[in-house]
């Protein structure tokens, strides 16, 4: 089951990221934020009991308002390998083409993570579109350079397709 989170799913949603130990992992109280003021433009997927097993936040881009920011993409370990995070994708970027006349994507990805380059490359190839790729944030930019690796952000568009 696929919908719009809730701000009780918060806390769900940061053990999610937690757990994936890829990710930036931000307070709870960020998770909780997240699920009330930018609902609208995020996903969660449901088990059978209706307790989130995957997820992805996003926003559109104030100054680009066709434009979706993907801020993180999880799923937890148990639904992996299962086209969870493709079908979440597809899903929210079909959705907000009708609310807000969606056309661009962009996502953030630390090199080397062969997973994110994967979802979001082969995204772009089912929805006809191309993908620039620059840095947009450097190691020197972060507060701690050694402890953080470059940002590199991932621009898709324009979509041609999308259906959920």
């Amino acid at each position: 089951m696929i919908g719009i989170p809730k701000v009780e799913d918060g806390a769900a949603l940061w053990r999610i990221a937690r757990d994936s130990k890829t990710l930036d992992l931000n307070s709870s109280y960020s998770y909780l934020l997240w699920c009330r003021d930018f609902a609208g433009t995020s996903v969660v997927a449901r088990d059978g009991r209706g307790e989130p097993v995957g997820f992805i936040t996003g926003y559109v881009r104030p100054e680009s308002p066709r434009t979706l920011l993907v801020w993180q993409v999880a799923v937890d370990a148990e639904y992996r390998g299962r086209g969870l995070a493709a079908a979440l994708l597809d899903g929210l970027a079909a959705r907000l083409r009708t609310a807000y006349g969606l056309d661009t994507v962009e996502t953030t990805i630390n090199p080397g993570n062969t997973a994110s380059e994967r979802l979001f490359t082969s995204f772009a190839q089912r929805h006809g579109a191309s993908v620039a790729r620059e840095v947009l944030f450097g190691a020197e930019d972060f507060p701690d350079p050694a402890a953080h690796d470059p940002e590199v952000l991932y621009r898709i568009g324009p979509l041609a397709s999308l259906s959920a």
